[in-house]
């Protein structure tokens, strides 16, 4: 079946983040947004039909983890990532950004260090710093256009932290980790007796030819160090539903984690959420590869058009996900005037790269995950507000 990624879908008056809230978070309406990380493509219809024919029942009763929600998880992370776990090393998260919060609750205390690598998803020191731990920044360089880990600097960092939290594939850079540059992280956190958490909701959309390497498939030192944390929410666009998991091979993590979570009832799951994880996971792959090579194709588009019309802007080319990491620098402008200058000069609505920290400055966050003609309508509008 052929997917059509290039139908418009108004999606305003739905209560959307990235539609109906512009004008809270930027300060006018007529913005066109390439910010909130979801896509403005359809959910994939077999998930929506799944759905549709569950509500048929019209009964919405209590509900309890399904059968097909652990056997789809265990299959798709098999084929897709050669990682044969067991059933009871799964929780259920209500969202990753929770399940975070969770982690840190159940391992570490207030005023313990944790250690994220800036520029990075920025609820990873936000909600760290808001339940009172204290965040050590340990930044990444960007070297030939790409991320990569100063590990001179990571190993100084690193020492006295309880926890690092690990963006594997990165956001905003988009860097797919190499085995080598994960065993690395591995090893020192080992020697330091820093507890990993691998974010990995973006491994589902590693763009070819790059290929993602689960965290804890890197050596038996970051099998036993780790938390795992997926899901399908990202990749078939339905981070509505809330439902992600958590992969734990250790035993001892892994009993304290699901104690800690079942004592409030935190790792029930509503209906949808069961329902939705194991539709995109037996039926995704067509859909998502379609997907991808249309993603992949809006990240060449944007790369073309910056180098031919817009060269003060070069593109931080991700190897995985629809989020593209715009170097900024070269226009010149302090990052009050550059914000300003894609929101009141080209009318748009792209994440500030500071938004990820300080060493965000003088970037921005494009997403390309819509139909190209609202993304070649964004680029002329940028084009011209420089041109002005």
């Amino acid at each position: 079946m052929n997917y059509n990624f290039d139908e418009i879908i108004d999606r305003r008056g739905t209560d959307s983040v990235k539609w109906d809230a512009v004008g809270e978070r930027f300060g006018r309406n007529d913005l066109l947004p390439l910010w909130v990380a979801d896509m403005d493509f359809r959910t994939p219809p077999f998930i929506i039909e799944a759905l549709r024919k569950r509500m048929e029942h019209e009964v919405l009763g209590y509900t309890f983890t399904s059968e097909a929600w652990y056997t789809s998880i265990i299959a798709w992370l098999q084929k897709r990532y050669g990682w044969t776990i067991q059933r009871e090393m799964l929780t259920f998260m209500p969202g990753i950004v929770r399940g975070l919060a969770f982690a840190l609750h159940c391992f570490t205390r207030a005023g313990d260090k944790v250690m994220v690598m800036p520029p990075v998803y920025h609820p990873f020191f936000l909600v760290t710093q808001k339940n009172k731990r204290e965040v050590v920044y340990s930044p990444l360089v960007l070297r030939d256009g790409q991320y990569e880990i100063d590990f001179d600097r990571f190993k100084s960092d690193l020492q006295g932290c309880k926890l690092l939290i690990l963006s594997n594939p990165h956001n905003p850079g988009g860097r797919v980790w190499t085995p080598e540059e994960l065993a690395m992280i591995a090893e020192l956190c080992a020697e330091s007796g820093t507890l990993v958490i691998s974010d990995e909701i973006h491994a589902d959309l590693t763009l070819p030819p790059y290929k993602h390497t689960t965290y804890a498939l890197v050596s038996e030192k970051a099998r036993q160090n780790s938390l795992i944390f997926m899901s399908p929410s990202k990749a078939f666009n339905m981070p509505g539903l809330a439902s992600s998991y958590c992969v734990i091979e250790n035993e001892a993590l892994r009993h304290q984690f699901q104690a800690y979570m079942e004592a409030s009832e935190l790792s029930e799951g509503h209906l949808f959420a069961y329902l939705s994880v194991a539709e995109a996971y037996s039926n995704g792959t067509e859909w998502l590869d379609q997907a991808l090579a249309y993603i992949q194709g809006n990240i060449d588009f944007t790369d073309t058009y910056l180098r031919t019309h817009i060269p003060g802007i070069r593109v931080i080319r991700p190897q995985a996900s629809y989020l593209v990491f715009l170097d900024c620098r070269e226009l010149g402008l302090s990052q009050e005037k550059l914000v300003d200058l894609f929101v009141n000069g080209a009318h748009l609505a792209l994440n500030n790269g500071t938004t990820f920290g300080k060493e965000g400055e003088g970037f921005m966050r494009l997403n390309v995950a819509c139909p190209r003609s609202v993304l070649e309508k964004a680029l002329n509008q940028l084009q011209n507000a420089i041109n002005q």
